[in-house]
């Protein structure tokens, strides 16, 4: 008698397990799935998961351990290789997109899809910035910002004040021991953009700057819960303080003040605020990150260490004697370590997901994505699609010797008419900072089997504790370029 109650408890219990999981997964059928009528016969497959949470416990799960591409895998597993997937992340609904055909389709119509990045990431950079503007809207700010960052001329002339700027940083770490070096790139690359938008810059400015900054990128990819103790919560005082200083030193942003759209509108100090703290959010970070992911994949592997270096040797002993410093001519002579780069951000993917959401009913395939749902391209999946990229955890960039990325098929910077504005300025950081460091330096890792972040974005958890020094075969080469 006693078993037969056992069981029948047991049961009893996981029946109402059973029944309760059932009626969780009801509630967000009913608050998304239900007013779609026949659309809902077309929807990519998937799980919206439990009500309101969504997906979100196990996107946190997987991202916080050593394996984030579990999080696919198991939509993979479960519902098939299509790579379109239904769930339920940031508190929308969404479809999660994987192929590099959908992904060029969702980044390229800009009649169909609008932003759609989650309230936390709008909010901390700015309503007005290039993150939750309309497309006319974008295109106006784009055409009026952009020049001063990343064309031809800006370029030429930021060039010499970055390798000035990468010479003394890398003499000023080799003598200061063990140092956080993505920490101290990070600082680097952010004096950098700053002095692309101050006319000049105080070290108590910067360091203000720096620290509130810091500070409120945490909270962007974060759930947006103002409440002490979050993320979020600490992010938005940042950026209080943060547009604070810059209203006082906004005074020397002449090109942001002065630039006019052709029916003579200039932009507000809203606009000024917000868009500045875009480019600091896509101008230093990725240049930063990548930059110390290159050096620590090129000690990884000697062979093609040895081979980025020969080529920066060669630039160096084919300059003429009178030339000081690098030239635009020279960076774009630097074929492979720029396929070192290229390596290095498909194999990194420093912004492994961009948010999207449908202005309509859009088919894709054979499935549709409903008017109002987001759409995560997710920019990781794509640069470790075997197919495209064989062997695609090996850090290869001889694989880029015969490779011609079809559109979709490499995505470090987003495509389409919103692709990262500070792109062409990002890789002439990075290639300025790998020259000087290939001929001149060694990285010496304290604790080369650490733990990996990858969020907000991938990183070592001691931000990479190293000593840098100099290179014992290099003082006649750094004798003659400097």
């Amino acid at each position: 008698m006693e078993l037969g109650f056992i069981c029948t408890l047991f049961l009893a219990l996981f029946g109402g397990f059973l029944a309760l999981k059932w009626l969780l997964r009801c509630i967000n059928w009913l608050l998304f799935e239900a007013n779609l009528s026949h659309k809902r016969s077309s929807l990519p497959p998937g799980d919206l998961g439990l009500p309101f949470i969504g997906n979100m416990l196990s996107f946190l799960r997987a991202f916080k351990s050593n394996n984030p591409d579990s999080f696919i895998s198991k939509f993979v597993t479960r519902y098939g290789s299509g790579g379109l997937y239904k769930t339920l992340m940031f508190g929308n609904p969404s479809i999660i997109v994987t192929t590099p055909e959908a992904c060029r389709k969702v980044l390229t119509d800009d009649e169909a899809f609008m932003p759609g990045w989650p309230t936390a990431t709008v909010k901390l950079i700015g309503e007005k910035s290039f993150l939750g503007i309309s497309y006319e809207e974008h295109k106006r700010l784009r055409k009026l910002t952009a020049a001063p960052v990343n064309g031809h001329e800006a370029l030429s002339t930021y060039l010499k004040y970055i390798e000035e700027n990468v010479v003394a940083a890398l003499e000023k770490w080799s003598g200061m021991g063990r140092i956080e070096f993505l920490t101290e790139l990070r600082r680097l690359t952010f004096r950098i953009i700053m002095h692309i938008f101050l006319s000049s810059e105080g070290d108590f400015a910067m360091e203000a700057l720096e620290k509130e900054y810091t500070t409120m990128n945490y909270g962007v990819r974060a759930m947006a819960i103002n409440l002490p103790g979050f993320a979020y919560h600490s992010a938005l005082k940042a950026r209080k303080r943060l547009v604070a200083i810059f209203q006082v030193i906004k005074d020397m942003m002449d090109a942001l003040l002065d630039a006019a759209d052709e029916k003579g509108r200039k932009l507000d100090d809203d606009e000024i605020i917000d868009i500045l703290v875009m480019y600091l959010n896509a101008g230093h970070e990725s240049s930063g990150h990548i930059s110390m992911w290159a050096t620590l994949l090129l000690q990884q592997h000697p062979e093609v260490l040895q081979k980025a270096k020969a080529e920066q040797e060669a630039i160096l002993k084919n300059r003429p004697p009178e030339q000081k410093g690098l030239t635009l001519k020279q960076i774009r002579q630097m074929n492979y370590l720029s396929k070192v780069i290229d390596e290095t951000l498909r194999v990194i993917t420093f912004t492994f997901v961009v948010f999207r959401q449908a202005m309509k009913d859009v088919n894709i395939g054979s499935y549709t994505i409903p008017k109002g749902w987001k759409v995560l391209v997710w920019f990781r999946e794509v640069h470790f699609d075997p197919e495209t990229y064989p062997e695609p955890m090996k850090f290869d960039p001889s694989r880029w010797d015969n490779l011609r990325a079809k559109a979709g098929t490499f995505l470090p910077f987003g495509a389409g008419s919103r692709l990262c504005p500070g792109n062409n300025l990002a890789k002439l950081e990075i290639s300025v900072f790998l020259h000087h460091f290939l001929l001149n330096y060694e990285l010496e890792r304290q604790n080369p089997a650490c733990r990996i972040k990858f969020l907000p974005h991938q990183r070592p958890e001691d931000n990479c504790l190293a000593r840098i020094r100099r290179a014992s075969a290099a003082s006649s080469g750094e004798a003659k370029e400097n």
